[in-house]
């Protein structure tokens, strides 16, 4: 089997897991728990939130771990939003995750004005266009940092620059980038920052969300105030443990997976007829090669299941929207029209993909498009 579906989910790293595994097994106790057995696991999640900080280049006591990606992002724009006295006016981009869209449609359910910034065909949000729609009432702004279907990277520096020259909170859904960019990397301006552990090597259920001190926020899960009352319930020592394992580990060198990229981009391009690659071609996460095939009658969906007899896994989009006959709406938000959007098929992969594996994916999906 070639796995080519990071994007999804990557495969628990054997790092992780031993670095996990004593917190799973005789060092199982509740952080706050005040005996000994107690103590060794909160010196534990201490240590964990250390690692963390130190690798976002953050403080320790702006992190709050939680259970995933959509958890973060949820809390993030429904907890600043919540607290944020400046109105009720929430800019999001239309290629954004279902979290964070579905987040925003629910203030607007409360009454809070929802814009939404479009892309242009690359997918990228023009910064521009986001300070012509911010007002003296915006109250968050939410942008991903890249792109799950289309891997492209979003100019977030000058994004959140424009959101601060307004006073105006800048979140960023950080899950596709974590391990590839350092988040310190993107500037001043960011002011809450999402990641998801199980696409770094973690077991599923293990997430993040960093805000800047000095932004108010309501926490979204209360009750026994752990986690100095961000985030209530009993800490999962062992995921943050695995979380900070993970964000040093990294997915490789991302000039050397980025060079491979481009080597398996150009093959696709080269043997596959009505290959098109959607997203930007330079602005784009290293392990990430998305395409239409404008030649194909199938679909994406279809085709995934004769590359996956082939022993190449796989994906047409969003896993998050995976059994829906919808095309993408990341796609059509990029111009593309709704047949060809369905005809869509993405590979992405870290460093542990060799070039050989991607010529034998290139030769794969050349057999079953009929190539």
């Amino acid at each position: 089997m070639i796995y080519l579906d990071l994007a999804a989910t990557s495969p628990v790293r054997r790092e992780v897991l031993e670095a996990m595994w004593p917190f799973l097994t005789h060092d199982f106790g509740n952080p706050a728990s005040h005996h000994e057995v107690g103590a060794s696991a909160r010196r534990a999640l201490g240590e964990a939130r250390a690692r963390v900080a130190r690798s976002l280049g953050a403080r320790a006591g702006e992190l709050t771990f939680c259970s995933g990606g959509t958890e973060s992002v949820n809390t993030a724009i429904k907890g600043i939003a919540l607290a944020e006295p400046r109105g009720r006016h929430v800019v999001v981009s239309a290629v954004e995750h279902p979290a964070v869209l579905e987040s925003a449609a629910w203030l607007g359910r409360l009454g809070y004005d929802i814009a939404t910034l479009p892309v242009d065909a690359d997918g990228l949000v023009d910064p521009g266009a986001l300070e012509a729609a911010l007002r003296d009432d915006t109250t968050l702004v939410s942008i991903q940092h890249a792109n799950n279907e289309v891997g492209t990277v979003q100019p977030i520096a000058e994004l959140a620059a424009a959101a601060a020259a307004r006073g105006v909170p800048f979140h960023t859904d950080a899950v596709q980038a974590a391990g590839w960019v350092a988040p310190d990397a993107l500037g001043p301006g960011v002011t809450a920052l999402s990641i998801s552990g199980h696409k770094l090597g973690t077991p599923k259920g293990v997430g993040l969300l960093w805000i800047d001190r000095r932004q108010r926020w309501e926490p979204l899960v209360h009750g026994g105030g752990q986690q100095g009352g961000r985030r209530s319930g009993t800490e999962d020592v062992a995921g943050a443990v695995g979380l900070a394992t993970a964000l040093e580990l990294g997915h490789g060198d991302p000039a050397l997976v980025a060079a491979r990229r481009d080597r398996f981009i150009a093959q696709v391009e080269q043997r596959v007829p009505g290959a098109l690659l959607t997203g930007h071609r330079e602005h784009r996460l290293p392990g990430h090669a998305s395409f239409v095939l404008t030649g194909s009658r199938r679909s994406g969906e279809s085709l995934l299941v004769d590359l996956d007899a082939r022993g190449i896994v796989t994906s047409s989009g969003s896993a998050c929207a995976a059994g829906s006959d919808e095309p993408s709406h990341v796609l059509t938000a990029m111009g593309v029209d709704r047949e060809t959007a369905q005809t869509a098929i993405r590979f992405t992969f870290d460093g542990t993909v060799d070039d050989a594996q991607l010529a034998d994916a290139v030769a794969a999906l050349e057999q079953v498009t009929g190539g």
